[in-house]
């Protein structure tokens, strides 16, 4: 298994903080924020490779930090070319660009690059050995203003996906679902190219999921904690509190 972490947006809700600096390298509880998603990728035995996929203005940022870096797992940046906001190719684009350019034919875990959360992955990759099928995550928010913001879905009794809505005006339940995946060789190989090639929205990694669910079966791994989306100014700093309380 390989891990993709998207990391190749502008942030730019989060300017003038990112406008010249890549928002997963912001320090939160004393190191940046893809440092704490490594910590969690590298207790995955399963993975032996990650790939963090950038674009062309922060790519130097990347490479300056994977040489600081030491990790077991080895890990590679991809500069996906791009330089503004206006010319992004949109993360699930960049997820198929990573696979495309690098010929992977395995299974991946894929993250964005802007969340923390409180679970482990290796949780999460147990739960996807045992169902057999792509994975994605979810868990309980009842904040109806919160779940206007982020997809939601319903489930059957045994964790199978049946609906997924990207911020309903209307939500049908309470689980969110953050981006995190796991998806299996054959549905990153060849079903995120047919999903691009058709024209769909190559941008938020979840638009992908109402298109495959129709297509073949998927699970919802369902985790307890919080996990902290960066979108905003204001979350960050939220955030960056919040880790520095836990240090004290």
């Amino acid at each position: 298994m390989k891990a993709i972490i998207l990391a190749a947006g502008y942030a730019t809700r989060m300017y003038p903080l990112t406008k010249n600096f890549p928002k997963p390298l912001l320090e939160v509880g004393g190191k940046t924020i893809i440092d704490h998603l490594m910590a969690k990728v590298e207790r995955v035995s399963a993975i032996d490779g990650v790939y963090i996929v950038t674009n062309h203005r922060f790519y130097d940022r990347f490479i300056n930090w994977a040489d600081q870096a030491n990790y077991r797992k080895e890990v590679k940046i991809i500069d996906d070319r791009t330089t503004s906001n206006e010319d992004r190719l949109g993360a699930i684009a960049d997820l198929y660009y990573v696979i495309e350019n690098e010929k992977l034919a395995e299974d991946l875990l894929v993250m964005a690059g802007d969340n923390l959360f409180d679970f482990e992955i290796t949780a999460m990759v147990d739960y996807y050995w045992e169902k057999g099928t792509d994975i994605i995550t979810t868990h309980e928010i009842n904040d109806i203003d919160r779940l206007r913001r982020t997809g939601v879905i319903q489930i059957d009794a045994h964790g199978k996906v049946l609906d997924f809505e990207e911020k309903p005006v209307s939500p049908k339940s309470n689980l969110a679902v953050p981006p995190f995946y796991i998806y299996q060789k054959d549905t990153a190989v060849n079903l995120i190219k047919e999903y691009l090639d058709g024209g769909n929205n190559p941008d938020a990694p979840g638009n992908f999921i109402p298109w495959l669910i129709k297509r073949r079966p998927v699970h919802a791994f369902r985790f307890e904690g919080e996990r902290y989306d960066i979108g905003a100014l204001e979350s960050y700093y939220q955030v960056k509190d919040l880790f520095e309380k836990r240090l004290k």
